[in-house]
């Protein structure tokens, strides 16, 4: 058993996601935005806290993630503001990962998405930018610590039935095909169970393999 952490534990994937690693037998902190969002965490079998991503710095996360054994990162400001975008996606995550260490919880796994980076591509006028800046800064910075960690990216998420299926391809700019939100959601399962999987970024739409064939057969 694992005591994991969960940020953005309201979220589409974290909601599929959250029963999953109760089933393995985890015990799963979720932190969510306000209280309202509590009651379908519960349900989901985590354990809800409410915790401002925003305002709290790296001892205060630290505090939240003291006796957890991993952090799952699937938090994000959901667009429409760029500051608030940068503040949360970049800045957030960042301290984060800084907390992650002081609180010794080393495994660490970021929901990114396909195509991301420094060559992301995304015009500076577009919509999309600042939160492809905001994540190309947080991968790179979780590459650069001592943390266990797994980059995923998945293509465009859908809200399709999951399939169990999927093809892990090479990096290329852009958001290439799709994949629905409930397969990621067991690609986190099965990657926080693979600790062979730490150090990469593990970048998928949907295929024709099964999710833990397609992991077991990263060289």
């Amino acid at each position: 058993m694992a005591r994991i952490a969960l940020f953005g534990g309201h979220g589409k994937v974290a909601r599929l996601l959250e029963p999953l690693l109760v089933a393995d037998g985890n015990e799963v902190t979720a932190f969510i935005r306000n209280s309202d969002q509590a009651a379908d965490v519960s349900a989901a079998g985590a354990t809800p806290v409410v915790a401002d991503l925003e305002r709290l710095d790296v001892p205060g996360i630290a505090d939240l993630l003291r006796g957890h054994d991993a952090v799952v990162w699937s938090a994000g400001a959901g667009g429409g503001d760029p500051a608030r975008t940068y503040a949360v996606d970049r800045d957030a995550a960042i301290r984060s990962m800084t907390a992650a260490q002081q609180a010794g919880a080393l495994r660490y796994v970021m929901v990114s998405y396909f195509g991301a980076g420094p060559d992301h591509g995304v015009p500076e006028g577009d919509s999309f930018f600042p939160y492809a800046e905001a994540k190309a800064a947080a991968d790179e910075h979780l590459r650069g610590t001592d943390l266990e960690w797994t980059i995923l990216g998945p293509g465009t998420l859908t809200l399709d039935p999951p399939t169990g299926q999927i093809e892990i391809g090479d990096r290329s700019p852009g958001l290439t095909a799709t994949v629905p939100r409930a397969d990621v959601a067991a690609v986190l399962a099965a990657v926080l169970t693979r600790p062979r999987t730490a150090g990469r970024t593990i970048e998928f739409t949907t295929g024709d393999t099964p999710i833990t064939e397609a992991l077991d057969a990263l060289p």
